[in-house]
């Protein structure tokens, strides 16, 4: 029996949250602040260059232990499954171009700093109700977890809190468009693979013999 690294992509990232977490609690107070956290509309700087490597630079960032495992659980538990699916490279991309959307749109609209990687989490857990769905087809399991993601999400952004609600809908948003283009590209894969018929007649008399 040996160990495997299965899932690149998916163990790298929390390897490297948990090294951030750690080196924040022991080694550099204050590393989370000045380089994992996304500023909001009201302190972001448009002249900044920092700023704008810690629009996808936040997701590394956790505020304590408790709030790293809670994301690493369901990362670790939903990343490798989505990276057997859709391979290690294409789901890398997906969590930079949802942790980078996010980020944008919290710094020119919301004035809530964003730190840890929840909108991924969220964009993960839908992207993986994609999976089983089939041409024609909509799981009664993608509804039911549509409809009590988007009900929590709402009801706590009525609220006032700690936690952008607004990050995790557009992560939810970001798995939703990701999963729909995946269905359809892999159904115009297949149309392309399919045999066009032959012009003309019987197509046993349209056979080439060689000898």
């Amino acid at each position: 029996m040996r160990l495997k690294y299965n899932a690149p992509v998916t163990l790298t990232f929390a390897l490297i949250c948990t090294a951030i977490v750690a080196a924040n609690q022991y080694l550099v107070p204050g590393l989370i602040d000045g380089l994992f956290t996304a500023e909001g509309s009201m302190t972001f700087k448009y002249n900044d260059i920092p700023a704008y490597t810690r629009v996808f630079s936040y997701p590394f960032g956790h505020l304590g232990w408790d709030h790293l495992l809670s994301n690493m659980t369901l990362i670790l538990l939903l990343g490798p499954i989505l990276e057997e699916r859709f391979g290690s490279r294409s789901l890398m991309m997906m969590m930079f171009l949802t942790a980078i959307i996010n980020g944008l749109i919290n710094a020119f609209l919301f004035p809530t700093e964003l730190v840890g990687s929840s909108g991924l989490v969220f964009m993960m857990i839908v992207l993986t109700s994609f999976n089983n769905i089939k041409k024609g087809e909509i799981p009664l399991t993608f509804l039911v977890i549509i409809s009590l993601y988007m009900a929590r999400e709402i009801i706590a952004a009525l609220k006032y809190d700690d936690i952008s609600q607004i990050s995790h809908i557009i992560g939810g948003a970001c798995g939703a468009f990701f999963g729909f283009v995946s269905q359809v590209m892999k159904e115009l894969e297949k149309r392309s693979k399919v045999p066009a018929a032959p012009k003309g007649g019987n197509p046993a008399t349209n056979q080439t013999i060689v000898m």
